[in-house]
Formats: C-alpha cells, sequence, structure tokens
C-alpha cells in the first residue's frame, strides 16, 4: 500500500488498485490504475492533485517529482518567473495545481499548455487533469514494477 502511495494520493486509488491483486503483468496493471482513474469522485480527484508538486518547484527531497520534472531545470530565469506567475493564475483560477505529465516536456512546453488550459471551464479542466493524473500513474507504476 505504502508504494502505491507513492504513485497517487489519492486514498479511493490506492485501495481499487490493491483490492484487484495480483495482476498478470503490467497491462493488467494499467487497466485497474485507469479504472480507478475513472472512478475517483471529485473529493478523491483532488486528494489525487494535491499530492502532486507546483511545476516549476519540485518538492524538496521529492526524488520522483524532481525526476518529472527535470525539463524545468536549466531554464532561465525569466521562464520559471513566467512559469510561477501562470502558475499562481491557474490556481486562483481552479483552486488545484497545474497537473501535466511532464516526463519528456521541458519547460517552455509546459507554460505553453498550462496558458494554453486556462481558457478551459472548470469542468473541462478537471477532466484534462484526470487524464494527465492517469499518465503520470502509468509512468510510476511501470518505474515501480520493472526497476
Amino acid at each position: 500500500m505504502k508504494l502505491l502511495g507513492e504513485v497517487c494520493a489519492s486514498r479511493a486509488w490506492i485501495d481499487t488498485v490493491a483490492a484487484r491483486r495480483p495482476y498478470r503483468d503490467i497491462d493488467e496493471l494499467f487497466a485497474a490504475s485507469d479504472l480507478a482513474m475513472a472512478g475517483l469522485t471529485a473529493a478523491d480527484l483532488d486528494e489525487a492533485m494535491a499530492g502532486h508538486a507546483v511545476i516549476g518547484k519540485p518538492r524538496a527531497g521529492d526524488s520522483t517529482s524532481e525526476r518529472e520534472q527535470a525539463g524545468v531545470r536549466g531554464a532561465g530565469d525569466d521562464l520559471l518567473t513566467e512559469l510561477a506567475d501562470a502558475n499562481r493564475e491557474y490556481f486562483e483560477r481552479f483552486g488545484h495545481v497545474f497537473l501535466i505529465c511532464a516526463t519528456g516536456k521541458g519547460a517552455a512546453e509546459m507554460l505553453a499548455a498550462l496558458r494554453g488550459r486556462l481558457g478551459n471551464d472548470a469542468a473541462t479542466e478537471r477532466e484534462i487533469a484526470r487524464e494527465e493524473l492517469r499518465k503520470i500513474n502509468r509512468i510510476r507504476l511501470e518505474k515501480l514494477v520493472l526497476t
């Protein structure tokens, strides 16, 4: 259960994925993860999102967050300031951190996505965030199982 908590902060997601064990292969695990993510209530989704660091500010000592946000390292001060400002605007608009599957993306790409999503309505944005969480969970599960 502790390891699943490192993948996703939602208690409901953890319980659902744990209850379906054992898994024959990673595809079966991915399917259970996706199903659990699709079934999260609004409160469960809030809990899952609260477990994520702000893009551009990985949590100190959180190697997963630092690794996933590696594309921000080396970004110039101006770009980091723009990212911080856009993150604040996003949080004020939607009430949760901006979520994007950051693996393989640079700071400029994430900033462009963030700015583009500021125009969404709250319901659309929550579903996009759910999909980004689904992708993040798959990457984290794969690392957990295959390393």
